[in-house]
């Protein structure tokens, strides 16, 4: 047998993936995975613009595109997601990628070289860290509190590793739900200047936001160049769609489109389009009212469930958006061996450990979805989990 790549063994098997087969069974209450709930997607509005999209541009749509990404999507991403929060770009300053991830994979082709070193938040999402293993990058991760990464961490880090690229999800941060506050955006941007190095501004979240005030992003205070920002349309409008896209520099921009030409030439056209349109067409706003008041219901109920279910020395996260929360139970429990019993009680949830540099410093973590599920479900599946916790705790 050929061995594999070296770069192979870098690899981790995603828990969340492997927490995706166990959907077939389907007396599971899942509190795993990342997806926006089925009934959140915009069937009727998508179905009209594609019927309109393939009756007046059907050839130019099933061609081959540019690998900038299709022009009325670049534009109307500016227009509509980036102008509202500050940020002035041009489509030159704008690439479409194939989900945020490749976003992220881009930058890391582009900046990266054996052994750089890459700054993350303490619990980041798990994907990324599998990207940065297999650019043999040097990981090292920054504390965190409640209110998200810890500046004073950060710039000790900085001074002491000299690193390449900062990664963070800023805003209703993966696993966590936490947000990082005004001043702390502004202090990022300024040591990324001061410093040298590029922040990946990972925000597929932000825009799902269920209650206090939008904070600008990082790539706001960027006077630099040095922030490239991240978005997706996964998770406000259809993940299915696999759209995302990057803002940066021109200089970067053109650099990740070189990248991009050797991965897999320019996204879906039908699917870029689509966004397009559903943006043009003021469908945005209103979408993003209805999903964010259901997905705030949900997340009631769970943080109502986790009072009156689970165990008062359990802590949790209170996230303003997004999909998460981020459970810590007290310290010697062990997320990863109680998965095993709540599955046998047809409940998941992804144990802390895959979000962590340091996999025992997670091991008493848990991440909860509250979107995907209904609220008679996620009623349930805290009850579940509750009981389970309690007699954990008192063994």
């Amino acid at each position: 047998m050929v061995e594999f790549s070296q770069r192979s063994q870098r690899f981790q098997a995603s828990a969340i993936r492997e927490l995706f087969k166990l959907m077939a069974d389907p007396e599971i209450i899942p509190l795993s995975g990342g997806s926006p709930a089925d009934e959140s997607f915009p069937l009727a509005e998508i179905r009209t613009i594609i019927d309109d999209l393939l009756a007046t541009q059907g050839s130019a749509l099933l061609q081959y595109g540019i690998t900038t990404g299709w022009q009325p999507l670049r534009e109307a991403y500016i227009q509509h997601l980036l102008q509202p929060k500050g940020i002035s770009a041009a489509a030159e300053n704008v690439i479409i990628t194939t989900g945020s991830t490749q976003g992220i994979h881009l930058v890391c082709d582009a900046f990266l070289n054996e052994g750089d070193v890459v700054l993350v938040e303490s619990a980041t999402f798990l994907n990324t860290l599998n990207v940065l293993r297999k650019f043999g990058a040097q990981i090292v991760a920054v504390d965190m509190d409640d209110q998200g990464m810890c500046i004073d961490d950060l710039a000790a880090k900085v001074q002491q590793y000299h690193p390449k690229l900062l990664y963070t999800i800023p805003t209703f941060q993966n696993p966590t739900g936490r947000t990082i506050p005004l001043e702390r955006r502004q202090a990022i941007a300024q040591l990324a200047a001061e410093y040298d190095f590029i922040v990946i501004e990972d925000d597929p979240y932000g825009d799902v936001r269920l209650e206090g005030e939008a904070l600008p992003p990082i790539k706001y205070f960027d006077a630099s160049g040095r922030v490239i920002m991240m978005n997706s349309f996964s998770k406000i409008i259809a993940p299915g769609l696999r759209v995302g896209a990057a803002v940066g520099t021109a200089e970067i921009i053109s650099t990740l489109e070189v990248f991009k030409q050797g991965m897999d030439t320019h996204t879906d056209n039908l699917a870029q389009a689509v966004c397009a349109e559903f943006l043009n067409r003021g469908l945005l706003p209103a979408h993003l009212q209805r999903i964010s008041a259901m997905y705030k219901e949900r997340r009631d109920v769970m943080l109502s469930c986790l009072d009156t279910y689970f165990p008062a020395s359990c802590r949790y996260t209170i996230p303003q958006g997004g999909l998460f929360l981020w459970v810590e139970l007290p310290p010697g429990s062990d997320t990863t061996a109680l998965l095993n019993k709540a599955v046998q009680a047809k409940v998941a949830f992804v144990p802390g450990a895959p979000f962590c540099l340091d996999a025992e410093s997670g091991k008493r973590y848990m991440r909860l979805n509250y979107s995907f599920s209904a609220p008679e479900q996620i009623r349930e599946a805290l009850r579940r989990l509750g009981a389970l916790l309690h007699d954990e705790l008192q063994a």
